[in-house]
């Protein structure tokens, strides 16, 4: 079995809570350019951050090099949605998303200049990105 067929399978099935919610925001998004990368499918939508669900990793719609190491970060995420399975959504998802989104963390990110990555999750991310895909991840 090669490697990309097994990271579908697992995704789908010991990731298959992450990859239900990817699948529902890919439907949402279905307008939108897609295209595999590595096994899984990545949407290039409107917003202007990432998301990594299980099988599916969404990324901003430009194409430069920060854009695609936020890929490799996002496909980070995925790997680590192998490693903990049903357990991604509440040790990683949200967690990631709370580090993401809530005011007081963008806030204190922007106002004593700290990195993203430095959360980590997100560190972890990028790390596992890089080691599996040999590419270079986003680390702001």
């Amino acid at each position: 079995m090669s490697k990309r067929i097994a990271y579908v399978l697992l995704q789908c099935t010991w990731g298959m809570f992450q990859s239900f919610l990817g699948g529902l925001i890919f439907l949402i998004t279905i307008s939108s350019p897609h295209e595999c990368y590595r096994g899984c499918i990545v949407t290039r939508w409107r917003l202007n951050q990432g998301l990594s669900t299980g099988l599916f990793i969404f990324i901003p719609r430009a194409d430069t090099a920060e854009i695609r190491q936020m890929r490799v970060h996002e496909y980070g995420h995925t790997i680590q949605s192998l490693i903990l399975g049903p357990l991604y959504l509440p040790v990683i998802g949200i967690p990631s998303a709370i580090w993401c989104m809530l005011p007081f963390f963008v806030h204190l990110r922007e106002k004593k200049a700290i990195a993203y990555t430095s959360f980590f999750i997100e560190g972890s991310a990028s790390k596992w990105g890089e080691k599996v895909t040999k590419e270079e991840a986003l680390w702001n």
